[in-house]
């Protein structure tokens, strides 16, 4: 149980959840930027490279390690595939096209899809109706984001909006997959994810793209670096920070944040107008979060025993 939490602590923490919020939001701004003049395997790589490189003189100095080959490396595998390399791939292709608010809001639905794989994969964390009809509200959200009569249609402009809705859906499996990464110090964790994602991705990329070829500009550079720094490296620790002071519900508050946050920054700094569509599926999608959480607080009755 943890130890209640002094009103200036209060705000720190809430000060931290803010922060990591326009970090991550920040994330969408800087994606749109550099695949404007980097290929987009060019830059998911890139900072997932960056990012393992920046953790690893971290992981040393606290006196940590690689965990030791064995079953764990599975697991490893599977989240560093899910969580880093194939949703920032997705994510960065689909920014070719898609706007930077946009993207935001449809990452906004992972926690629901989240729900829906807890439900069929776990024992504790099973569906009630609160959390069922937030789901609902969920699916209507992205319904209206991409818009009824474009769903059946295969254009590019649509195909990379299925790419970053996959990429949602991939973080979704790695919040069940991470579960399994219990016992390993969370500086060694973050840099064998970041590694074994890098060696996934960096070959692809070198054989699709050749990034050699091309000259990217400035802009696009330095927004490869501040995607390696804060949404790779620094928001992976913030959110242990988070965690260890408060806890994953308390994180969990993040879902309302993002999104919002990607909106405003792509408003201020690309100058990007949303639809007014748009604005309906995210207030569609965040109601159906609230929902979600919810039910989440809601503890099944005890069965009789007879």
């Amino acid at each position: 149980m943890r130890p209640e939490k002094s009103a200036r602590s209060g705000w720190v923490d809430y000060g931290l959840l803010a922060l990591l919020s326009l970090i991550f939001g920040a994330s969408f701004l800087f994606t749109s930027v550099a695949v404007e003049s980097v290929a987009p395997l060019t830059v998911a790589a890139s900072r997932l490279l960056l990012g393992a490189l920046l953790i690893y003189p971290l992981m040393l100095l606290n006196g940590q390690s690689l965990p030791a080959f064995g079953r764990i490396w599975l697991f490893i595998g599977i989240s560093a595939f899910f969580g880093n390399a194939l949703p920032f791939a997705l994510i960065s292709w689909g920014q070719v096209k898609v706007d930077a608010g946009l993207t935001a809001i449809f990452m906004a639905v992972m926690p629901l899809i989240t729900v829906l794989l807890a439900h069929a994969v776990t024992s504790d964390e099973k569906m009630n109706r609160y959390k069922l009809v937030g789901v609902l509200f969920g699916l209507a959200g992205v319904i209206v984001l991409i818009g009824w009569n474009q769903l059946g249609q295969l254009g590019d402009n649509m195909l990379r909006q299925y790419a970053i809705a996959l990429a949602a859906f991939c973080y979704a499996i790695n919040a069940i997959a991470t579960k399994q990464l219990t016992g390993i110090p969370r500086l060694s964790m973050i840099f064998a994810l970041l590694f074994a994602a890098s060696v996934m991705l960096v070959p692809i990329a070198l054989i699709i793209e050749q990034p050699w070829r091309s000259l990217p500009d400035q802009s696009a550079l330095v927004s490869i670096l501040c995607l390696a720094i804060g949404p790779t490296a620094f928001a992976t620790l913030l959110i242990l920070v988070i965690i260890d002071r408060r806890g994953a519900s308390f994180l969990s508050q993040i879902n309302f944040l993002v999104p919002i946050c990607g909106i405003v920054l792509a408003g201020i700094f690309l100058d990007e107008t949303l639809p007014a569509r748009a604005w309906l599926a995210l207030a569609v999608i965040l109601t159906g979060i609230a929902l979600s959480r919810l039910g989440n607080r809601i503890k099944p009755a005890p069965q009789k025993i007879t």
